[in-house]
């Protein structure tokens, strides 16, 4: 058995998650594409293998508990983070890969064609312009500058009902003060990634139904 997958069998265990052999492998396969897509197209800053696991896939697959619905988009998902580990994950829910760095977008339907995700779709288009045939039940990403612009930026992307999954480190006072008239905080899950020393936090936001619909431009890629 190779170290990355020792990694992730002890964090899946620490997150008391079960996932069948064959999706640790697609996982695994996952990251060895996006190491070797790396080394040319600078995809993501972290390098290590084993840190790719810790960073990227168990950092990931901690929202698992916490998702509810069939329909959603990643947001600014960069080089497919949470949103490919997700629907690895997740087989029987489907995904849109919103990402407007078409060098990352490439890289996303390679990973798509040779992992065969038939419940993924990539998008190249800025979410401020992007207008789809279906809403989502979760906007999720880990990619925006403020909850704020997150909730203005991706309003008109949500289906009645649906929620933003906001994925942050440190606990974000400030940005949760400046949520007022836009959205109001629903839950919120202190996430132990195993192997990580830092704070993580996922927000579930509602929107206010009498808020602001439009958007201010700042979607950021991972």
């Amino acid at each position: 058995m190779s170290e990355p997958q020792q990694l992730l069998e002890r964090g899946l265990q620490e997150l008391t998650l079960s996932l069948p052999s064959a999706t640790e492998e697609r996982l695994l396969a996952y990251l060895q594409l996006l190491a070797r897509w790396n080394e040319v197209h600078n995809l993501t800053a972290i390098k290590n293998p084993l840190e790719m696991v810790t960073r990227h896939l168990l950092d990931s697959l901690a929202v698992l508990p916490y998702l509810r619905g069939k329909q959603f988009i990643d947001v600014g998902t960069g080089a497919g983070i949470p949103g490919i580990v997700l629907a690895i994950a997740c087989p029987d829910t489907e995904w849109e890969l919103l990402d407007s760095n078409g060098k990352k977008t490439r890289f996303l339907f390679q990973v798509k064609t040779t992992l065969g995700l038939d419940n993924i779709s990539v998008c190249h288009h800025r979410v401020e312009q992007y207008h789809p045939s279906r809403l989502f039940d979760g906007v999720v990403s880990r990619a925006f500058a403020s909850l704020a612009d997150m909730v203005r930026c991706c309003r008109h992307l949500l289906a009645e009902g649906g929620v933003f999954l906001a994925m942050k480190g440190q606990w974000p006072e400030q940005e949760l003060a400046d949520l007022t008239g836009l959205a109001t905080l629903d839950a919120s899950y202190p996430l132990n990634v195993p192997g990580l020393a830092e704070a993580r936090h996922l927000l579930v936001l509602e929107p206010d139904h009498n808020g602001s619909r439009g958007n201010t431009g700042l979607e950021q890629d991972n």
